[in-house]
């Protein structure tokens, strides 16, 4: 899945879906928009204006504003609301037919009117492109969209899927204007047309200039009277000093972790706020389990006995993460430990000996750790270098590090060149399912050839036909026995979500929550 997983996901920054949702929220924001406007710093990339091209942290962050889905998550909630929709439910109890009443009097920016026939476009237009950078690869259950009326879509999905609300919720759901945008191909000239509370006035390499969509009908109270995108193409140098200068007016996604601990220290006398969110962010180390070398289960083991993610936390990340022990991070349902259970927090040299002996390893492991600093940040490579200094002192172990370019990196983990990898992942909705199906499921994102029957067959099928997602526990604690035994994955660890603000804006701690969605309207400035 050429996902949002592949995010740079470094702790530098930033009941779950339910079968029937009903009622209607705010009837309408405050399209306005009052007080001054906001600039904001962001080392990443806008990649694409136009949803059925864009996955990754900065188009997703434009789409949220720019675009409206038929549900949103409201601030702190992992549970989709309505947004483009007044009712939304599944129709049937196994949940694959889903109906949405679209809100009354709907238009774009543009003031063209929004019915049902432009949500059934959007999704239609999205798969018929299915471009390989786009969200396509997040629907292959839907089937095909009926449009009854002007203001009713019912979707038909080939298999049950009670995750489908969320998956609408997020930025794969931005509802286009179907005489804006071509059926059969992508937006070339940088504009986009939408409902959501901003318009796009200009784009261009250097920034996003966003104004308050006088036409928006949502749940959204705009606080600010625009927003400006500064893109400052990895440099966190640039970006912390123009924060510092006051060019910008708060810094998200681009800090390293020395830089948000140092600014956390300062105490606010540099004229600067640490703000602190909630994240499902989270890194794993990938086995590929045909290597000669990983694919053997007594070297996995090995390593996740030594693996002490304590003192990664503390030299590396300078507490801006936490240890992890879990496929599914905490603050979402099914989150469990399954990996601190089978294998301890403490690094047990004897443990890893032992596993070892039992493969049949008498010898030092020899084993290259790759990295890739160009996607997930320069602090990836200290962690995996600080991941071999500890398999090495062990004894047991003869462990380096590699690092390449993102487009190589990937190349090389498809082939197969890779024995031990790193992989982060941003969810594209805050449920169990967005960190289980896509690492285990039918062609699954990691390229680590692991497959396991139990997981595809019962405990993934089964979950998501779940809609009351509490009850889901159990399959999802199985499912991470199973990972935890056989090892084609060991958790690292989860982020915490930063941003860092000048004296006097407000509304940062409801843009850092574990729906992912950074909200420009919860910004203020005095």
């Amino acid at each position: 899945m050429n996902m949002r997983n592949q995010w740079p996901v470094l702790p530098i920054v930033a009941g779950l879906a339910s079968g029937l949702l009903t009622g209607c929220g705010s009837e309408s924001g405050d399209s306005g928009g009052t007080g001054s406007s906001v600039v904001m710093g962001m080392s990443d990339d806008v990649l694409a204006t136009d949803p059925a091209s864009g996955y990754d942290p900065g188009s997703w962050l434009l789409f949220d504003n720019v675009f409206q889905s038929l549900l949103s998550f409201p601030k702190g909630a992992t549970e989709p609301q309505p947004e483009l929709a007044k009712e939304c439910s599944f129709t049937d109890s196994r949940a694959t037919v889903y109906r949405c009443v679209l809100k009354d009097g709907l238009k774009f920016s543009n003031g063209d009117s929004l019915t049902s026939k432009d949500v059934k476009f959007s999704f239609d237009r999205m798969l018929k492109i299915n471009d390989p950078a786009g969200p396509a690869i997040m629907f292959p259950m839907l089937g095909s969209i009926d449009t009854p009326d002007a203001k009713t879509v019912v979707f038909h999905l080939k298999s049950s899927d009670a995750t489908f609300p969320s998956k609408i919720a997020s930025g794969a759901g931005s509802i286009v204007d179907h005489r804006q945008y071509d059926a059969n191909g992508l937006r070339t000239d940088d504009k986009a047309v939408g409902s959501g509370p901003y318009e796009l006035d200009s784009f261009d390499k250097d920034q996003a200039v966003f104004s308050v969509n006088g036409n928006y009908k949502g749940t959204a109270k705009i606080k600010n009277s625009g927003v400006t995108l500064k893109f400052f193409h990895g440099d966190r140098t640039a970006l912390k000093q123009s924060l510092l200068d006051g060019d910008i007016d708060l810094a998200y996604r681009g800090l390293s972790a020395s830089d948000i601990a140092g600014l956390d220290q300062q105490d606010g006398s540099k004229g600067v706020d640490v703000i602190e969110g909630t994240s499902a962010e989270v890194q794993h180390l990938v086995f590929n389990m045909k290597d000669p070398v990983a694919g053997k289960l007594g070297v996995r083991k090995a390593m996740a006995y030594l693996i002490d993610r304590d003192a990664l936390i503390k030299n590396v990340y300078q507490g801006t993460a936490t240890p992890l022990y879990s496929i599914i991070p905490a603050g979402i349902v099914g989150h469990n430990t399954a990996f601190f259970d089978t294998y301890g927090a403490r690094p047990s040299q004897a443990k890893a000996a032992a596993a070892l002996r039992t493969a049949g390893i008498t010898g030092k492991v020899k084993l290259t750790l790759w990295s890739t600093p160009s996607r997930y940040g320069p602090a990836t490579d200290e962690e995996l270098k600080a991941i071999a200094g500890q398999l090495n002192a062990s004894g047991l172990f003869d462990a380096d590090v590699k690092s390449a370019a993102f487009d190589q990196y990937e190349k090389d983990i498809a082939a197969g060149k890779y024995g031990v990898y790193v992989k982060g992942w941003v969810p594209d909705y805050p449920d169990a399912d967005n960190f289980t199906a896509p690492f285990f499921g039918q062609g699954n994102v990691l390229d680590n050839n692991y497959r396991n029957r139990a997981i595809t067959g019962t405990l993934i099928p089964a979950t998501a036909a779940q809609s009351d997602r509490s009850a889901t526990d159990k399959d999802f604690a199985r499912l991470q026995s199973i990972v935890a035994a056989e090892l084609p994955v060991l958790p690292v660890w989860q982020a915490k979500q930063y941003a860092v603000v000048r004296d006097g804006v407000y509304g940062l701690e409801y843009c850092l929550d574990a729906s992912t969605v950074f909200r420009f309207w919860e910004l203020s400035k005095s």
